[in-house]
């Protein structure tokens, strides 16, 4: 009887665990979902899957974004490069403060 009583508590803390953590109500917000459609899916774990995934890209475009930030990132650092040389350029050929003075 005590062993019944431990796996109660473990169950009863892993619950709260579940709750506190938000899982209880995302899943049932996803089930709540998949009962209201007008026309069930065939696959009900392929629609589940879909809908907690929701908001986290899928591996391939995860990689694709990393990919994408990476050429950004070179090009923004090409780009600050060749600003600063322009900036250089231009500071050739701007009249100093004592040159543009004048009498």
């Amino acid at each position: 009887m005590a062993g019944y009583r431990a796996s109660e508590s473990k169950r009863e803390q892993f619950r709260r665990y579940l709750e506190k953590s938000g899982v209880l109500d995302t899943l049932t917000s996803v089930l709540v979902a998949l009962h209201e459609e007008p026309e069930k899916p065939d696959n009900a774990l392929d629609y589940i899957k879909v809908r907690l995934g929701e908001g986290c890209p899928e591996p391939a475009d995860a990689e694709a974004l990393r990919t994408e930030l990476a050429d950004l990132q070179q090009k923004f650092n090409l780009l600050m490069e060749e600003n600063k040389e322009l900036r250089n350029k231009l500071l050739q050929y701007e009249p100093s403060p004592e040159e543009g003075a004048g009498p």
